[in-house]
């Protein structure tokens, strides 16, 4: 049985009861369960062949028909890198996200792969991308290759203070020794290094000036990589969450951990800037935003190999 939770956003975590330890609690980020999906029927261009593709969001039970910009429904803090393009007139989807079954229910299924399409004498684009899922929106429709990190809006509105990060998985991974990176126009490239699977969770307290510029100061950490697959699902998988300063920390690793300014978020205006940290907070300091993404690759836009799957089921937070 769910019951309200009035230590954060009412309208986006409820709460529900643990089966662990009688001093712990879980909280589910809403519609973290990942049984309702919203079903998209876009139509692209007539010039790319007219196909009629479908598109899953996670939110309220429901099917959208059209070429419609998508908003969060139903009070969903989800957002995903399913997306409707449109880039010179032609209307093009992204599906990398997927609504997959597990159990009696369903789950997320995040895969990296590459978009492709070519118009005669107008384009030949084929992009990288990731299926990633995440606390935030999209800004549909995407207009350029460029757009798509501008167009996240990063985090939702969120004071607690958790203990650890509670979600059940499942990986494949390809076992390539390499990536690649391809952003649209450019020629393909091969990146050193494997790809892997990655969750990561920051809390934040944001700041935002006079000019609708956004500093914040980091609250809490956590960051996994997923480098092998998994022999079936890993259930009630918990990670503490590092509070404050956590550079002398044992499992500190910069290159994820490190201090942020790609990141963008719509400030008070409506316009996306990028969230830029200045420092470290204070271990007890109240945070005013939760950014958590799950994503199939990990180096960033367009880079990642094509195949890497990781399912994603059942989101809480420990307290």
């Amino acid at each position: 049985m769910k019951h309200a939770c009035n230590i954060i956003t009412a309208l986006i975590m409820t709460l529900m009861p643990m089966g662990a330890a009688a001093t712990e609690k879980e909280v589910y980020i809403s519609y973290g369960n990942m049984d309702r999906w919203t079903i998209r029927k876009i139509h692209e261009s007539g010039i790319i062949g007219g196909n009629t593709k479908t598109l899953y969001e996670i939110g309220p039970n429901r099917t959208i028909d059209g070429n419609k910009p998508y908003v969060n429904g139903g009070g969903s803090p989800w957002g995903t890198s399913n997306v409707m393009a449109k880039v010179m007139g032609v209307v093009k989807t992204n599906n990398s996200v997927y609504r997959d079954k597990h159990g009696n229910g369903y789950c997320a299924k995040l895969v990296t792969h590459i978009e492709s399409v070519k118009v005669m004498g107008l384009m030949n684009m084929h992009v990288l991308a990731a299926g990633s899922i995440f606390l935030g929106d999209m800004r549909e429709p995407i207009t350029g290759t460029k757009d798509g990190p501008k167009a996240m809006n990063n985090g939702i509105p969120f004071s607690g203070h958790p203990k650890a990060l509670r979600y059940d998985y499942k990986v494949k991974t390809t076992g390539s020794p390499t990536r690649v990176k391809q952003t649209g126009f450019s020629s393909k490239k091969t990146i050193a290094g494997k790809d892997y699977a990655i969750t990561v969770l920051y809390l934040q307290k944001r700041t935002e000036d006079k000019n609708g510029n956004i500093t914040a100061k980091r609250v809490g950490t956590v960051v996994v990589k997923y480098g092998q697959s998994t022999n079936g699902w890993v259930n009630d998988a918990t990670y503490e969450i590092m509070y404050g300063d956590i550079r002398n920390n044992p499992h500190y690793d910069a290159a994820t951990m490190g201090l942020r300014s790609t990141d963008y978020a719509r400030n008070s205006k409506g316009k996306s800037v990028p969230v830029k940290e200045t420092g470290w907070a204070a271990a007890n300091e109240k945070p005013t935003h939760l950014l958590l993404q799950f994503s199939s690759s990990h180096g960033g836009a367009y880079i990642g190999s094509p195949g890497n799957t990781f399912w994603i089921d059942n989101v809480r937070l420990v307290y």
